[in-house]
């Protein structure tokens, strides 16, 4: 009985940051444009993370670019900007989506 509440915590714990960030990202609304595993109106954060991975300070340029928006980086659809997304959100959820 013990193991299977120990395991049970332990799924618990290692499922709450990945639960945890994609709820960032619903509450966010960034889901209204973006997809784990798909384009939408922008590319799916699979593809996002495979552009990226291996870039060095990689997260802190998406944070900023998340935050003031852009275009041209995934075509001609504009990305709006996010000033009011906190910078914890922020960094969570490109730490999520880099780890993709």
């Amino acid at each position: 009985m013990k193991r299977m509440v120990l395991l049970g915590v332990a799924t618990a714990l290692l499922a709450g940051p990945v639960l945890a960030s994609e709820e960032l990202l619903k509450k966010n609304a960034c889901t209204a444009c973006h997809a784990i595993d798909k384009k939408l109106v922008g590319p799916g954060y699979k593809e996002i993370s495979a552009k990226y991975k291996g870039q060095k300070d990689v997260a802190a340029k998406l944070v900023g670019k998340v935050k003031k928006g852009g275009q041209g980086t995934w075509g001609p659809i504009p990305m709006p900007p996010n000033p009011n997304v906190s910078d914890a959100d922020l960094n969570a959820m490109i730490k999520f989506i880099l780890a993709l």
